[in-house]
């Protein structure tokens, strides 16, 4: 009922995202606590029979819950975010974006997991997630500032006025920032997360999951380094966010779809 609700509020919010903004911001709000409230119950097992293992009360995650715990994070630091600095061209995205997720997670619940073996365990895998949601707020302010990039090009092209669509409203400069601020977090809190399972979890190993999240650390970190050393900015920088993002995804995420989804694998 809560994954019901919530679809149901991200489809008001899509609608109303620009017809009535400020509309649009109470049902979001709204949509986004239905999410939270969805994503403890599913994860947690609350009101699902206990596993043929009899684990009571083993938690339950998966690729799914992942995406969808990672774009809550996206859309909650946009709300506190939206009030300081209007980024009206996400407003209808993030909304059918929260929406698919739901589904998703409502499709795909995940499985259920025996205790960690370790008491930080819950520490690295949060950090993990907030990993996941900062790099994806560092590429939503990447995607707007290529749009409103090439907007500026396609202006100055013509000749007509400069400043007149609602994206360039934002100052370039201020966006740019703001998206390697994001990833600089993100590599963070990675690292941290990386540390943590390298020293304390007794499962650690050199699989694909691993294997892909360092692979991410290393462009993310490449990406800081070449704008700081040689000045990276634009298409390269965005490109270089893009890709590293892309590895983290396939890390957690995309190597759970495959032995969830694929090839049918229980944990």
């Amino acid at each position: 009922m809560l994954s019901v609700a919530g679809v149901l509020a991200y489809a008001l919010a899509a609608f109303w995202a620009t017809r009535r903004p400020r509309t649009w911001r109470i049902v979001l709000a709204l949509a986004w606590c239905l999410h939270l409230a969805a994503l403890v119950t599913d994860i947690a097992g609350i009101g699902a029979p206990a596993p043929s293992s009899g684990l009571v009360h083993a938690a339950r995650f998966g690729f799914a819950p992942s995406l969808s715990m990672t774009l809550w994070l996206v859309l909650g630091v946009y709300l506190i975010e939206s009030r300081f600095l209007p980024l009206p061209s996400a407003q209808r995205l993030l909304s059918i974006l929260g929406l698919l997720v739901m589904l998703v997670a409502w499709l795909f619940p995940g499985e259920y997991r025996p205790q960690a073996g370790s008491p930080l365990a819950p520490l690295h895998w949060a950090m993990g997630l907030a990993s996941y949601g900062l790099c994806g707020v560092a590429v939503m302010h990447a995607v707007m500032l290529n749009r409103a990039e090439r907007q500026m090009r396609a202006q100055k092209g013509q000749g007509g006025p400069m400043l007149t669509t609602p994206v360039l409203t934002t100052p370039l400069l201020r966006l740019e920032r703001l998206t390697f601020q994001f990833v600089g977090a993100g590599v963070v809190v990675l690292s941290l997360a990386l540390v943590l399972g390298w020293a304390f979890m007794p499962s650690w190993r050199w699989d694909h999951k691993t294997l892909f999240a360092v692979l991410g650390w290393l462009v993310l970190t490449g990406l800081l380094t070449g704008r700081r050393v040689f000045g990276w900015r634009g298409r390269r920088a965005t490109r270089w966010l893009y890709f590293g993002a892309g590895l983290l995804l396939l890390s957690y995420a995309g190597s759970r779809f495959v032995l969830e989804v694929i090839l049918q694998r229980t944990w």
